[in-house]
């Protein structure tokens, strides 16, 4: 599998369906998701400058984390990331609005690590999008809110990255966004890793694996 590949699928998607579509991107925390939607994104849209008439758009999971002092409310801070603390709902009905013909630009949130908080209404979806990649960790989580993403998927594709690697990596973003390395190793070890091993579990329910050693080598 190369990046030409995920290329030529993601436009044939496209170019299959009237409406618009939605490919989802899923993968343990620190795989490469939001790295690998961002190459192809980039790519897909690189002779339409003009990002008002671009027919790709990245739409991020992140976007729907809960705030902090709504975490706080919950009692569920000390759990930030796992399912429970974004906001499923929201998430579900923007994807189905983007599914949608649109005449007006659909405004979503994104995420600000340098905060660690979610952002309203920085991403515009202007109407030319009509392939929406979005990438999360959930999308493919065997329980009644979280299908309700899913159904809003025309396919989704799990992103894998070798363990050693991909934790390595996590916990270097931890330290460079605000962590100590042992704030950031405890973090991996006793959040991220929970998660990482429950988003693996839905592994055999996606439509294409994609592992990134392949992708980076080719």
């Amino acid at each position: 599998m190369t990046l030409e590949d995920l290329l030529t699928r993601a436009r044939s998607l496209g170019a299959s369906h009237r409406a618009p579509v939605v490919i989802g991107v899923v993968g343990a925390p620190g795989a490469g998701k939001t790295t690998l939607v961002e190459s192809l994104v980039r790519e897909l849209n690189k002779d339409i400058p003009d990002p008002e008439h671009q027919e790709y758009a990245h739409v991020p999971m992140d976007g729907f984390h809960l705030s902090d002092q709504e975490l706080t409310r919950l009692g569920l801070l000390d759990r930030k990331g796992a399912p429970e603390t974004f906001d499923v709902h929201g998430y579900a009905a923007t994807l189905r609005r983007l599914r949608s013909p649109r005449e007006a630009v659909v405004y979503a949130p994104g995420f600000e690590r340098t905060i660690e908080q979610p952002i309203a209404g920085v991403i515009p979806v202007f109407p030319s999008a009509t392939t929406i990649l979005t990438e999360g960790n959930y999308l493919l989580l065997d329980v009644p809110e979280w299908r309700e993403v899913r159904n809003q998927c025309s396919e989704i594709w799990y992103c894998e990255q070798d363990d050693d690697l991909r934790v390595q990596r996590l916990i270097q973003r931890h330290i460079q966004f605000g962590k100590t390395p042992a704030e950031a190793e405890s973090w991996v070890q006793t959040v991220d890793e929970k998660n990482a091993r429950l988003i693996q579990s839905t592994r055999a329910n996606a439509d294409l694996v994609v592992t990134l050693e392949e992708i980076s080598a080719a």
